[in-house]
């Protein structure tokens, strides 16, 4: 049977992957395993760091402990989940083979857009290239298509 013990979710902080974020939790809670939520940004560096925090002469540190505490407020660690937040730049898809590698994740679980056609062609997909560089198992999530609304039967008869 299989029962991951270090699961990586990486987020955008997109509603997709808020889903995903909760399917983390609950295999994370199932199987006692620890969590680890990524977010990769494009650079960690003094590029990004605001006017105030640049005024006030912090070090880029303090724009990697906002980003943090934002990941932290978008997806709060549940009751007893051993929850680690990560941080890490560049291409997300070698971000995550590589942490994965590091922490010897078990499981990614992530989520998808979903974009067919021209959409995907223009934007890529960053979860297919996180599954082809995947050294572990993956699950993939995604959004469920809402159903149309049925007719009433009121209006029928």
């Amino acid at each position: 049977m299989f029962r991951p013990h270090v699961i990586l979710h990486p987020t955008d902080l997109s509603e997709n992957s808020r889903l995903a974020y909760s399917i983390a939790v609950d295999l994370a809670k199932q199987n006692q395993a620890q969590l680890l939520v990524l977010h990769v940004v494009e650079t960690l560096g003094p590029e990004n760091v605001t006017f105030g925090e640049a005024a006030s002469q912090l070090e880029p540190a303090s724009y990697q402990e906002r980003l943090k505490r934002d990941l932290q407020v978008s997806l709060p660690p549940a009751a007893d989940v051993a929850t680690h937040y990560l941080l890490s730049e560049g291409d997300p898809a070698v971000a995550v083979q590589r942490l994965a590698r590091e922490y010897h994740c078990d499981l990614i679980v992530i989520s998808t857009h979903g974009r067919t056609g021209l959409a995907r062609l223009l934007m890529g997909s960053n979860a297919e290239r996180i599954i082809r560089l995947a050294p572990c198992s993956l699950l993939v999530v995604k959004q469920p298509i809402p159903e149309p609304a049925e007719p009433s039967r009121e209006r029928l008869v």
